[in-house]
């Protein structure tokens, strides 16, 4: 995130405004009333431009002539997807375990970009970190979606065709799970008040860390399904936990109140079956 001045009216640019965060940051500023007066957002897509093309980069920042920029075009995927493709996500993005090295390492080296850019250009970017993102606009493809948007999907299909529901892994490792709209309101927020570069994490509390299988169970209830639950220990667990600190956030913002895991997954549930031809599984 880059955040230049706060003394004219904001133009902001959103890349991977298509994507579930993206989405979510539009929904915000469009129907939350998290547009201000005289400011200017325009929401990026890939089939806009390819931002790994210097020359479309060029012509995207002299046509919007953006004051801050919201970067969160990526190459992204759930664990299996990281799996099967580190190097392609160390490469597009830019290990604390081995099961996703590559994007583990993109995103880190962000942090230490930006500390570059600050001290040597005097550049004001920083990095937000957000815990295990869920909600409408996901990718729900059963190999390459985010461990909730999969099992969602999963869930869904299982019901309509009538089988057991397969969750790969044990359901044991553990998981910090915010919403998808938690995370935007949050993003707003850090644009216009967070001045630190250091990074900020983006997360519900520690105590809010779950098994995997207590979300599955969540997402039966909200899709009302009633078969067989089958875990297949022969696929990898991953990384058993990823336990993060919102401490800082806390201090910052202490009454800010997160969606109850099972109320977002409901949400997130009941605009998958409304948009079923429309969300990308």
């Amino acid at each position: 995130m880059d955040s230049q001045t706060k003394t004219e009216p904001m133009r902001v640019l959103v890349t991977g405004g298509s994507g579930l965060v993206g989405k979510a940051i539009e929904h915000v500023v469009k129907q939350e009333g998290g547009c201000l007066e005289g400011e200017q957002w325009t929401f990026l897509c890939s089939k806009e431009a390819n931002l790994v093309d210097l020359q479309q980069t060029r012509a995207v920042f002299e046509k919007y002539r953006p004051t801050h920029v919201i970067h969160l075009a990526a190459k992204v995927g759930g664990l299996y997807l990281h799996m099967k493709e580190n190097l392609h996500f160390l490469i597009h993005n830019g290990p604390p375990h081995d099961s996703n090295f590559g994007y583990s390492h993109a995103k880190r080296m962000i942090d230490i970009q930006n500390r570059g850019y600050f001290e040597q250009h005097g550049r004001r970017y920083t990095a937000v970190i957000p815990t295990n993102v869920y909600g409408p606009y996901d990718n729900f493809n059963f190999e390459n979606g985010h461990v909730l948007s999969a099992l969602m999907h999963k869930t869904y299909a299982a019901k309509k065709e009538g089988t057991p529901l397969q969750v790969w892994g044990s359901g044991t490792p553990r998981r910090q799970f915010i919403y998808s709209l938690d995370v935007a309101r949050l993003f707003l927020w850090v644009l216009r008040e967070y001045d630190e570069i250091d990074p900020i994490i983006l997360s519900v509390g520690e105590e809010e860390e779950l098994p995997i299988k207590d979300a599955v169970e969540m997402i039966a209830d909200a899709l009302d399904f009633k078969g067989q639950i089958v875990f297949d220990t022969s696929k990898s667990d991953g990384q058993m936990k990823k336990t993060a600190s919102n401490a800082k956030l806390q201090r910052y913002l202490p009454d800010f109140t997160f969606t109850p895991l099972s109320e977002g997954i409901k949400k997130t549930c009941d605009w998958f079956v409304n948009n079923y031809d429309i969300a990308r599984t």
